[in-house]
């Protein structure tokens, strides 16, 4: 059986209430890094905006078809962090992501990936921007906020 190495390709989603409340995860394989939806795009999905869906379903259990899907037409590439390159192909040192936005009318519950986070938090989009671990996630919700005003 061969090796299915991640496509360098991802997205993320800031999941944020019209009030600006930020939906953040926090990841199972590094304890303390928190961050908004992300994943990379299956060998089968045909763009980022179906990545996104089926991350944010993953992830959190919400169904984004019933909310306010957005794509904001940008993309950050960044080095892969050394811990995770193995996930990749040999010699893949970065990834492209696409940002997303989800806006619900209020804090949802939301049901965690036990295997990929260990819990949840709303917070305010201030609070959160200062939380995340990735400058990409941290520049998307001080963006959400400037885009909101």
């Amino acid at each position: 059986m061969t090796q299915q190495y991640k496509i360098p390709v991802s997205v993320l989603v800031v999941i944020h209430t019209v009030d600006l409340q930020v939906l953040l995860l926090e990841r199972a394989d590094r304890a303390g890094f928190w961050q908004s939806v992300t994943g990379s795009l299956d060998p089968h999905e045909v763009s980022p905006a179906q990545t996104a869906q089926r991350e944010v379903f993953e992830e959190t259990g919400l169904d984004a078809a019933a909310f306010e899907l957005r794509n904001w037409h940008k993309q950050n590439q960044y080095e892969i962090y050394q811990h995770w390159r193995g996930r990749y192909a040999p010699g893949v040192t970065h990834n492209t992501e696409h940002v997303f936005s989800l806006r619900l009318p209020a804090p949802q519950p939301v049901t965690i990936a036990p295997r990929e986070h260990l819990q949840y938090v709303w917070l305010p989009w201030r609070e959160a921007a200062d939380k995340v671990f990735s400058w990409s996630n941290a520049e998307a919700i001080r963006e959400l906020a400037v885009s909101a005003s």
